[in-house]
């Protein structure tokens, strides 16, 4: 089967994506491209719609209507193909509790087909990044911000050219958010592209731009200095309130 690529800056695009659970939808006809070497922030409530899309994209949930294509390749057609370009960091489950930060990365290390040497070579890069005595403490124990520096290494173990973050600094302080946005950052200067998930608006001056999500529809898309000129606000935080708001009255 051919793979045949357009003529885009686009290494996602997502048209006319649908996702229905029985009568309820989830995701409703959207559509939004995410632009190779880009942050894209994916904003919206609790409920708007933003983990179900990452879903789709990687294939973990079937797609009602609409396709993703990641690449040039269609995600469903090509799903073991794109699977080996994608890293996913999940909201509620990226590491196994009651193994060790070790352990978690010897487990992912050796499913992505790592060998012996080079599963060594994951967790001595591993020691610079938390500390010693953390590393065989069990999952469950460590600080978040810590855990979620080890779910971002596992996530990054295969090497991936896009990253899905889900929620990533979901119930960490202000300072570990921050820290931990850095190192999205320095992905992104490494030639990452990061699609990243989340509802704390501070976070927003990280992002090349954003798409804001709710009840299954986009209602704003675009460059985040740009938005808050056009829209005449003060901030972002302001336009998402106001943006949600209208939303809600029409």
């Amino acid at each position: 089967m051919e793979i045949t690529k357009k003529m885009t800056d686009n290494i996602i695009e997502v048209r006319n994506l649908t996702k229905k659970f029985g009568n309820f939808t989830a995701v409703n006809s959207i559509n939004f491209g995410v632009r190779r070497g880009e942050i894209l922030g994916f904003l919206g409530p609790n409920g708007a719609g933003k983990t179900t899309t990452i879903k789709m994209i990687i294939g973990l949930l079937k797609i009602t209507a609409g396709e993703v294509v990641v690449d040039g390749m269609d995600s469903v057609k090509f799903r073991k193909k794109i699977k080996e370009k994608l890293g996913y960091m999940s909201q509620k489950f990226s590491l196994y509790p009651k193994l060790s930060a070790r352990e978690n990365v010897e487990f992912f290390a050796g499913i992505s087909g790592l060998g012996r040497d080079m599963v060594n070579n994951k967790i001595n890069e591993l020691k610079g990044i938390i500390k010693k005595d953390l590393i065989n403490n069990s999952v469950s124990k460590l600080p978040p911000g810590i855990k979620q520096k080890v779910a971002l290494f596992t996530s990054l173990i295969p090497d991936p050219e896009i990253l899905l973050l889900d929620e990533p600094t979901s119930g960490v302080d202000p300072e570990m958010r921050r820290n931990f946005w850095q190192d999205i950052y320095n992905l992104k200067k490494q030639g990452k592209t990061v699609l990243v998930t989340t509802h704390n608006l501070d976070e927003v001056e990280y992002a090349d731009r954003i798409v804001i999500l709710h009840r299954g529809n986009i209602i704003v898309e675009g460059d985040p200095v740009a938005l808050v000129s056009k829209y005449g606000v003060d901030s972002v935080e302001t336009l998402f309130k106001e943006a949600v708001k209208k939303d809600e009255r029409d």
